[in-house]
């Protein structure tokens, strides 16, 4: 029996999650993401997709984040006609954040047809895929719960463990069998943190691996202590109120604009700030909210308490408004402030967010709120880093408003928290430990922290880099 395994993306680098193991020739594809960051660049990478769909036996999705599902329909596209596997809560994520892609690529291809039409240029850009393709995708999900084994391919068995990210988010426990030799592999997928509100911690649970595929995005950082955090969240508030400013907050749709709305509920409940007006300007966050509300399995057993608690929805509260229509998002930019403005993409890359930061940005009383990990070469990133002037639209805008960053509420372990679970599992077989989707200095720097820490050999995963498993 022969086992190789190598990545087609997210190897020393965050996003495009794309990793292959294969069993004596018949490939097994674990994730299929997007590459976020120089738009030219991911558009590259995204297009030259580095295998056949012809060549795969079957998928496995570890969630619904968009660099880790948001290139199924091109692989559809591409030829692939297998199942494709989930947890129930990523099959329903994942369709929508498809979906999603594909309406921004459609009116971005409009949008640059009409650009060029006026500069009396040809247009050549089309979109990776379309609504078409995503819908197809969907049909080839397959939902199955954690806990349930599973075989997509001959002799190979997979079974889902929570991991604690994001609703649904599973951890992919691989196991090869052929006569009497079994290989088993564990591919962490984004691993979550402990004491997270509303789903559960990072399972522990399963046989011991040979050989775990792990993520590294804050392989050289903490996060804040949540308690620290929540206090800092309310103090930005009352700058607001005072200013009668704007917060600008770029979020994930999924998971974290939930939970941002549960911390500032409890806030508001706790007398710690004033009501403050709340929109949720993302059509994605909207459904993605209603999809929270009818996956309870993926909850941790405190929320159930808090839905009696605080509210029958703890999603949602008096003060807090879903916008639906392009017309309400648009009278956003003539509302006076004090208020709470929600938006994707949660990189700054697309979506509502890039006309709120147009619109905002140049006024000192707007705080824009960072709550997420902004990849290289994205306008999330360079907010972060306070640059003077930044590009939206196709436009210089002046930076005048204060920026500021809680990274308590990130959905990925940091390297002390991934290192902790670790240390729970059943390590006895383990012999090599993959990291993978992380920048260069912060998977170096998880590499030598789980070498400090006695863990077996952990190697950083190359691109296109063959690694024999058996």
């Amino acid at each position: 029996m022969e086992i190789n395994f190598y990545s087609l993306g997210a190897a020393e680098e965050v996003t495009g999650s794309k990793h292959v193991f294969e069993v004596d020739g018949k490939s097994y594809l674990v994730d299929c993401g997007a590459f976020q960051g120089s738009r030219a660049e991911a558009d590259r990478k995204n297009r030259e997709f580095g295998i056949a769909g012809d060549r795969i036996e079957g998928v496995l999705i570890t969630h619904g984040h968009f660099d880790h599902c948001g290139m199924l329909p091109l692989l559809t596209k591409n030829g692939y006609r297998g199942n494709m596997y989930a947890t129930p809560a990523t099959r329903d994520i994942s369709s929508l954040v498809m979906m999603d892609s594909a309406n921004i690529q459609a009116r971005d291809a409009e949008y640059l047809r009409k650009q060029a039409r006026k500069r009396g240029e040809k247009f050549t850009w089309e979109p990776l895929y379309t609504e078409k393709d995503a819908i197809e995708a969907t049909g080839q999900i397959m939902g199955i719960s954690y806990h349930r084994p599973f075989y997509p391919g001959d002799g190979v068995q997979c079974e889902f463990f929570d991991a604690g990210h994001i609703l649904g988010s599973a951890m992919a426990y691989v196991t090869v069998k052929k006569n009497s030799k079994e290989t088993r592999i564990l591919f962490s997928g984004d691993l979550g943190r402990r004491g997270k509100p509303i789903i559960r911690d990072p399972d522990t649970q399963g046989p011991a691996p040979d050989y775990l595929v792990i993520e590294s995005t804050y392989g050289d950082r903490r996060h804040d202590k949540t308690g620290d955090a929540l206090k800092k969240l309310a103090e930005i508030v009352r700058w607001a109120v005072k200013d009668r400013g704007k917060i600008i907050i770029p979020s994930f749709a999924i998971e974290r604009t939930q939970e941002l709305v549960y911390y500032f509920h409890l806030l508001v409940d706790n007398g710690e700030i004033p009501p403050i007006p709340m929109y949720v300007d993302s059509p994605m966050a909207t459904n993605a909210t209603t999809i929270f509300q009818v996956h309870p399995e993926c909850y941790d057993d405190d929320i159930h308490e808090a839905f009696i608690r605080h509210h029958k929805n703890p999603f949602g509260f008096n003060s807090l408004h879903f916008t639906t229509s392009v017309e309400e998002s648009k009278a956003l930019n003539n509302l006076q402030g004090p208020a709470v403005i929600i938006s994707a993409d949660g990189m700054c890359e697309a979506g509502r967010i890039q006309h709120h930061l147009a619109n905002n940005i140049g006024n000192p009383a707007t705080t824009i709120l960072l709550v997420g990990f902004m990849a290289q070469n994205t306008l999330g990133r360079r907010i972060q880093n306070r640059e003077a002037e930044v590009k939206i639209h196709g436009m210089w805008f002046k930076r005048k408003a204060r920026v500021e960053d809680i990274n308590a509420f990130s959905a990925h372990a940091d390297y002390a928290e991934a290192d902790e679970w670790l240390g729970s599992l059943d390590t006895s077989r383990l012999k090599k430990i993959f990291i993978v989707h992380g920048e260069p200095k912060a998977q170096a720097a998880f590499k030598q922290y789980l070498k400090d820490r006695g863990r077996p050999e952990p190697v950083i995963v190359r691109y296109g880099e063959t690694y024999n498993l058996a």
